[in-house]
This record gives C-alpha cells, structure tokens and sequence, in this order.
C-alpha cells in the first residue's frame, strides 16, 4: 500500500468539485476543514494485570446539521489523518443520501483480535466514558454506529454505558438513541446488520439498469450475469456479494481477504466460502478455485464490477492501469486513491464512489435513530389495518369476478409490511433517488468528468444551501 494523504485527497475531490459551484471561497473552506478533532489516550488494565495506553480519536467534521453521525472503528491502522477524512465523508454521504445528519467518525488504535472480551469491553466503556465527559456524543448531538472491528455487541456496551452515565438526565428515555447497529434486543432495527452491503447491491444494480451507460462501457443491461470481484469477506463485503449474487444474479467469480484471494470463472457460492472460512481459517483452497496469494492481485483479475469493500487505498498509481473491471462500486471507504482514480477515468471505467455506494449503512442508521427517539417498531401500528384493507379489497374484487384466489395469491397481496420490508423499502428508494440525482447532474454538465465529482456536487450544494439558510453565509 502507497503512503497517502487520506484527508488530503477527500479536500482534492472537494476542490475538483467545487469548481463547478459558484460559492464564495469562505463557505467553501467552512464546508471542507474539520469542526472538531479530538485525540486522547486512556490507560487499559490487561487481564494479566499489565497496562498499556490507548490512543482514541473523535472526529465532528461538520455541525450543519445535528446530530452528527459516523462510525467507530478499532484497528491498528487508525490515525487523525483517517478518522478526519472518513469523518469528512461521512458529511458528503448523509449530504448525498439525503440523511439530516453531519459527519463525524471515531477510532482506537488497537487491533480488537489481540484482546480477550472483556479487555475490549473495558477499551469500550471507557472511550465512551471520555465521549461523555467532552460532550461528543447524545441523540441530539453525535451518534456513533459499527466500523470496521466493531459492530452490535460494542454499539450494546456505548449504550449501556451512556444510559448509566446520564441516569438522572430529563432525556433518559432517549437514550438509546445515542447510537445505531445495536442489537435487535437493544432497541436496534431489523436490516441494518445488512444495510452497507445490500446498499452497495442496490448501487450496482442502479448502475446497470441504464442501458446508455451499459453500452458505452460495452456491457449488457441488467446485474443478471454479470461476472463480480469482492475484496473483503466482512459484513460489507459478504453481504454485497450474497445479494449480488442471490438477489441479482450476478457471478461472483473472485473473493479476496487478508490470507489471500480465490478466483474461479465459473462462479463461487459467497455462503459456501464464508462457511469454508468459519471452518478452516481461510478462504483459500475452496474447492476447484484458483489461489491466490497476495489478495490485492485479485483487483486485477477479469470481471465485470470490482466491488473493493475493504480499507481504504486498495486501488492506487501502481495498479490501476491493470484493472480490468468496467465498473468499480466502492463498498469500503476511500479504497481509490485521486491519482488511481485520474487513471481509471481514462480507461473509462465507471466509478461508483463510497459517498454514494455504501450509504445505505447510515441511512438505515437513520431509520435505528428515528425509531429510537419514537419508541415504536415500524410497521407496528399499521400492518394489521393494512392487511385488513387488503382482504377487504380482495374479497370485494372475488365476488365482482366470481374467480377465489389461490391461498399463495391472496397471502402475496395481503400481507403487511414487516419492519424489514419498510427498511429496505427506503433503503432501496434512497439508492435509486440518490443514483439519479448524481447521474443527472452529470449528465447537464459535460465538464464533470467523473460520478464522484458530480456526487461531491449534489452535496456540497446541499451543505451550502444549510449554511445560507442559517444565515451564517448571505
């Protein structure tokens, strides 16, 4: 991997952007610089007795709108210059998808698989101890959610540790709301374990359902058929790919994770390789599919969509000119690096960027939040009056006709909404929107070179918009 400037490149595709806006130069720089950084260290007692010190970040990247929202991520691999840009996307993203938040982001800088539980249960309760103490974090004011190793069980104890510490406070009983991707158990929401990938799903096969488009990169319409690598067997990853695959009818052909990579043209099973990987460690040696040692030498095989959906610079100078895929869906943040991305352009790639791609993890996010601060599932309250009406109308059509339904027919046209049918229902509405809204900024304006361009557009317009309605900005 190249050293790069993360947050450096976030402002270079803003700064690429805002050239075609006519906003004055002080609400530009109000919009892309941080809001906030916080950096702190706290001590962890070891089970064996021992300490070490832990370095955390919290990063509020624009107050716009509150509250602001962004994941919690543990890896060794975390840094200020990560946590900002991330925290800046996380603006862009809720901009695009039309989600009333502004972006934060938050880290640890330790690796979560090097630590027994109750080691990371400590390391949890006390970086949302130290949140509290400086006012980063409430419903109303900065709701973290799951990142890369994290996920429901430290989203349960951010929680539970904030409900503890404000025991007293007039807004306990919105406190749950504090954070999304919590157990279903803990107030949490059917979909959302899910919700990155299936939006990632939803982004490609948006992509593909333009035939004009298709044709120009000289595929067919349609995800049905076409051949998918995915980097990255995690949530994003293997839910991207079980959709694209079970949902789509897409190929899957190459899957790639740390240990390595495998590729068969012929197709893979995404459920049969994870169990593969829960069984041996290892995604390698499945069945009849080629090995692949260094997994980023997966991005170059052939395929038709490239979904990285791992870290960040996966696709940089060095080997973009080898891609072969006619579509990149950027499940992970960041993973196209600027100089990468100038070179996929000229080869005509189309680039789905992660500010629009993997949104729909905060827009389901947003979903968890509402239904915290309302205190009621939905669907609750109108499937039954739905399916009611819905057997009233099938009954009333049966006696004008004279024809009975089949038992199979009448439950398809009766049956309410579940909680998980409305989320994905908005969840797909917001990809489908936001797709298009992008595209046809795009399209109106021939000097926009790329999708991601046109999606920094939509949001920094958006964003501006907030300020001057204010009245921060005239």
């Amino acid at each position: 991997m190249e050293n790069t400037n993360f947050f450096g490149d976030v402002c270079n595709f803003f700064d690429k952007a805002a050239k075609h806006l006519q906003y004055p130069a002080g609400l530009l720089q109000q919009i892309k610089m941080c809001n906030s950084v916080y950096h702190f260290q706290f001590p962890l007692r070891l089970d064996d007795e021992n300490y070490i010190t832990v370095d955390a970040y919290r990063v509020e990247h624009s107050h716009h709108m509150l509250p602001v929202k962004g994941g919690i991520r543990y890896s060794e691999m975390v840094n200020e210059d990560e946590v900002k840009a991330l925290a800046a996307l996380m603006t862009y993203k809720c901009a695009v998808a039309n989600v009333p938040f502004g972006g934060a982001k938050g880290g640890i800088k330790v690796d979560p698989w090097k630590f027994r539980v109750g080691e990371l249960e400590r390391i949890t309760r006390r970086y949302t101890s130290e949140l509290i103490k400086k006012n980063f974090i409430g419903p109303g004011i900065d709701v973290p959610a799951p990142d890369y190793g994290t996920g429901p069980r430290e989203m349960a104890w951010i929680a539970d540790t904030y409900s503890t510490f404000n025991s007293s406070n007039t807004s306990q009983t919105d406190s749950m709301a504090c954070v999304t991707g919590k157990p279903l158990s803990q107030h949490g929401i059917q979909g959302r374990k899910e919700a990155t990938g299936r939006g990632v799903y939803y982004a490609a096969r948006e992509a593909c359902r333009v035939g004009e488009d298709m044709k120009k990169l000289g595929l067919t319409e349609g995800i049905s058929g076409k051949k998918v690598i995915v980097q990255g067997l995690g949530n994003v990853g293997y839910w991207a790919g079980y959709l694209m695959q079970n949902e789509g009818g897409a190929v899957i052909v190459g899957l790639a994770e740390r240990e390595g990579a495998i590729y068969d043209a012929n197709g893979l099973n995404v459920e049969e390789v994870f169990k593969h990987r829960k069984e041996t460690g290892s995604i390698l040696n499945y069945k009849k599919a080629k090995n692949i040692t260094n997994s980023v030498e997966a991005l170059e095989m052939d395929c038709d969509i490239l979904v990285p959906a791992a870290l960040e610079n996966q696709i940089t100078a060095k080997n973009a000119g080898n891609i072969k895929a006619k579509i990149i869906v950027e499940g992970a943040n960041g993973p196209v690096t600027a100089e990468a991305e100038e070179i996929l352009l000229k080869k005509g790639v189309l680039v789905l960027a992660d500010m629009y791609a993997n949104a729909g993890g905060v827009t389901v996010s947003y979903f968890e939040w509402l239904k915290n601060l309302s205190h009621v599932s939905f669907g609750r309250m109108d499937r039954r009056y739905d399916e009611s009406t819905h057997t009233n109308l099938v009954n009333v059509i049966e006696n004008i006709t004279g024809k009975a339904l089949t038992q199979h027919q009448r439950s398809v046209v009766i049956t309410g909404p579940s909680e998980l049918d409305l989320v994905n229902s908005g969840l797909e509405d917001t990809m489908i929107h936001s797709y298009h809204q992008i595209r046809d900024v795009k399209m109106k304006n021939p000097k926009i070179d790329s999708f991601r361009t046109a999606a920094f557009v939509v949001a920094i317009d958006k964003i501006a918009v907030s300020y001057m309605d204010l009245g921060i900005f005239p």
